[in-house]
Order: structure tokens, then sequence, then C-alpha cells
């Protein structure tokens, strides 16, 4: 299921209908841990909106969308039911900012920075996309994160 990552230095992007998902990661992650989460970058080119719906993986035994708030000066973390890339648009996963939460892990030793796991990604209008993630030690920095955002 984990398999060794290609060339780091590549920026992994997928093309699915009109959006590209840009650079798709996850975390090192410490033995035991029983979630994980997964960040990327979904652009729109065409000339409509379109919604990532869901998404799955074969090792979580479920993937939620998520987006963190701010709820009377605390930030929290809910589940939500889609993710609209607007028409020309973006629509950014990262930390403390909309992402893939992965439950219940089915993994029988801890994410390693260097391997990668598939996650398929369900689109309203795309239909599905099946991306590989890179796991990484740490979050890109933040230069790398925006320098591709248009």
């Amino acid at each position: 299921m984990l398999l060794a990552a290609a060339a780091q230095g590549d920026v992994r992007q997928y093309k699915a209908g009109d959006l590209l998902i840009v650079e798709p990661w996850s975390q090192e992650l410490p033995p035991g841990s029983p979630t994980a989460a997964v960040y990327f970058e979904l652009r729109n080119r065409g000339l409509d909106d379109d919604t990532l719906t869901s998404v799955d993986t074969p090792i979580a035994a479920e993937a939620q969308l998520h987006q963190h708030i701010n709820q009377d000066g605390m930030m929290k973390m809910q589940r939500v039911q889609g993710v609209t890339v607007p028409a020309s648009g973006h629509a950014v996963f990262a930390p403390m900012a909309f992402h893939v939460m992965l439950l219940d892990l089915k993994l029988s030793s801890p994410l390693q920075a260097g391997q990668h796991f598939p996650v398929t990604l369900h689109f309203a209008k795309a239909g599905d996309f099946v991306v590989e993630v890179q796991v990484l030690k740490q979050a890109p920095a933040q230069e790398e994160a925006t320098e591709h955002a248009h």
C-alpha cells in the first residue's frame, strides 16, 4: 500500500477535467497515531464551479472533509459535506484550513517521510480521480505552498 516516493523536487500535479490537484501531501506520524491529514491545492481552470464531495483511501477506514473555524475565539475542527472550487479559482487544503482527515488508519507501521499512498477524490462534475499523497517530515515552507497560487 505504501510505496517509496519519486524525486522530492518534483511539483506533483494531477489533472481532472478542468481541475488541477497540486502537491498532495501528508505529514510523518509518530507510532500509534490513529489519524492523519492530507493537504493539497485545487485549481479550477474551467468556467463552472466544481465541488469535492468526498475522499477515500485504502489506508484508512474513513476519510472526511474538514475545516477549521474560529468559534468564540477558539479554533475548532468541523466536518463539511463538500468543498466548492469556484470557476477560475482555487481551494487550499492546508493545516488550520480545509483538510482531509483520515480516521482509523489501517497501517502496520506509521507514515514515514519518503512514502506515498493513494487517495481518490470524488468531484461532482470532474468525477473520481486518484492521486498519490507524498509523506513529508514536516510541512512545506509557506513560500512553497503559496508560490504556485494564482
